[in-house]
């Protein structure tokens, strides 16, 4: 609940400190006193657009400062600490919005800055606020069926909500069903192009690495006496001709050079190096020169096999510019056009499986619905007697709220039928949407008993916010009506707390606080300061209801008219 509520420069309040206890709460005072500046406030900490136009004039900022005592396993206290608020050990949690005359306005939760949505999100589960703009959206029936469906109970929530899952998924299945059937033979056409280049690749069988290694042949065979001619002359160069004498081949040379030096290595470590040196050297020669013999042995020509070769290499190098330009990228696409042609294949498999899941899901729509609709009928039935009844003790004894459930045809977002509440606002007269023909006093009874219905019913499933906050609930309403609207916000008041703005007395009698805004002067301007916001209670209380019933507060009438009413409605509880 909300436990207090600090008002700085805000509107006609300069400084104010508004105190809230459980029950009932009703705010009274003069037209243009600052009620509304003090509804105006907690609209600021409950995440509602911020107007820098209600900043005083004179004041660079207004400031709202709201402690409300939560539970800690509430999701109200789980969404603040999500916020990185800190609840105080006590279970308060502190909430300040600053306005900016300049326009701009900053939100703290819990001793941490928030966006100004996360103030929204924690006092939706904190605060319900009803005003004439929330009459206007009890017109719509998206509103009116779920006070219905909350009204059926937890059980019928639970079925609403297996609903409303079957109902997503039906339109994700449906979705996908609809492309599978839709594309279907560009599938087709897709797998049929990817088997033909599938089978294309598997035809020429291209092995990894397979274009270099045939280059390399290819070159070898297409130079083949080039090759074999270099190689005999070198070995010829190194080794001398067969019958060679003196120092015609390299081998003889180097041979000869490391003899000649031996003879004197023995005089110079140095020159001995040389000797090693020279020694190695002929050895790798003589190897080279056995090996280009090898090797110039080895070199064929061999026509058929190099056109054979021209004729794989020509093979690949078309396969290759098909798929990107090289073998790798062949190898890559086979690869995933494989894979894509499995999840073509799969297609038909998956378009069975989606009707399946389809049928499945029609069915659980299909029995939900039925259910849907049963518990709608027979909450609709007591929901409507319920509302009637309270209407009777609102002053509309002959009044008659209908509850009509009108069939869809077919099976929708929310089940198979609309909701339309209906008010018989007199004896004889038919009975009209609450869009269409409902006055201002009227709604605001409707809704009242609305309320007071969903958080009184043994069945109902509401999962209402321990805070109500009405304004102008008591609007157009006057006389015996007034009373019964003060009896039914006292009922309420023993659910939940209970905040009402109100101007008639009736209703204010009820109130278990009755806290008075009034206003004074200050260098000529009004104000609300912090003495102006009064708990009264005794005969500052009678006055008070004295002056709301005659408009003098000295009115020996009106003081004993004042105190019966007091007397009446503690009596009336």
């Amino acid at each position: 609940m909300i436990e207090e509520i600090r008002i700085e420069g805000l509107g006609v309040i300069g400084s104010a400190t508004v105190p809230l206890g459980p029950g009932l709460t009703a705010i009274t005072g003069e037209t243009g006193a600052g009620k509304t500046m003090v509804l105006t406030g907690l609209s600021l900490l409950l995440g509602r657009k911020a107007d820098p136009g209600t900043v005083r004039a004179g004041s660079p900022q207004a400031t709202v400062e709201g402690r409300f005592v939560v539970d800690p396993a509430s999701a109200a206290a789980t969404r603040a600490e999500e916020a990185g608020a800190v609840l105080d050990d006590d279970g308060t949690l502190l909430a300040v919005r600053t306005v900016a005359a300049a326009g701009r306005s900053r939100a703290h939760l819990g001793g941490r800055g928030v966006p100004q949505a996360v103030l929204a999100q924690v006092a939706e589960e904190l605060v319900t606020v009803h005003g004439q703009a929330d009459q206007a959206r009890l017109r719509s029936p998206s509103r009116q069926r779920l006070a219905l469906d909350t009204f059926a109970g937890p059980e019928h929530l639970e079925v609403l909500a297996s609903y409303r899952a079957a109902w997503s998924e039906h339109g994700v299945l449906e979705a996908e069903l609809d492309d599978l059937v839709t594309h279907a033979r560009d599938r087709a056409r897709q797998a049929e192009l990817l088997r033909l280049g599938l089978a294309e690749v598997e035809r020429i069988a291209p092995q990894p690495g397979e274009d270099e290694s045939l280059a390399a042949e290819s070159s070898r065979l297409g130079h083949a006496e080039d090759l074999r001619t270099a190689a005999l002359t070198a070995q010829l160069a190194l080794a001398g001709p067969e019958d060679a004498t003196g120092l015609e081949g390299a081998i003889a040379a180097v041979e000869h050079a490391r003899r000649t030096l031996d003879q004197v290595a023995e005089h110079d470590e140095a020159l001995a190096a040389l000797v090693g040196r020279l020694a190695e050297v002929g050895y790798l020669v003589n190897d080279v020169t056995v090996e280009l013999g090898a090797y110039a042995d080895g070199v064929q020509s061999d026509p058929a096999r190099l056109a054979a070769l021209h004729a794989r290499r020509a093979e690949l190098t078309t396969l290759a510019r098909s798929h990107g330009g090289t073998l790798a990228d062949v190898m890559a696409w086979a690869d995933e056009a494989g894979q894509q042609l499995l999840d073509l294949d799969r297609g038909e498999d998956r378009t069975a499986e989606v009707r399946d899941r389809l049928a499945a899901v029609e069915a659980t729509l299909e029995a939900d619905g039925a259910r849907l609709s049963a518990a709608r009928a027979e909450a609709a039935h007591r929901l409507a007697a319920a509302v009637t009844e309270e209407l009777a003790g609102l002053a509309m004894a002959a009044a008659r709220l209908e509850v009509v459930l009108e069939p869809v045809g077919s099976l929708g977002a929310w089940g198979a039928e609309e909701v339309s509440m209906r008010l018989a606002a007199h004896a004889g007269a038919p009975s009209r949407p609450l869009g269409q023909g409902a006055s201002g006093g009227e709604l605001s009874r409707v809704m009242l008993a609305l309320e007071v219905a969903l958080a009184t019913a043994p069945t109902s499933g509401a999962a209402r916010p321990p805070t109500f906050v009405f304004d102008e609930v008591d609007a157009g309403v006057g006389g015996r009506a007034a009373v019964e609207v003060g009896r039914r916000l006292a009922e309420l008041g023993r659910q939940a707390q209970v905040v009402v703005v109100t101007h008639l007395p009736q209703v204010a009698a009820f109130a278990d606080q009755h806290l008075v805004v009034t206003k004074s002067q200050d260098a000529g301007a009004d104000v609300v300061t912090a003495s102006d916001v009064r708990l009264v209670e005794g005969e500052q209380r009678v006055a008070e209801l004295a002056r709301m019933l005659s408009g003098q507060e000295d009115s020996t009438s009106a003081l004993e008219h004042a105190a019966e009413l007091l007397e009446r409605s503690v009596v009336g509880r």
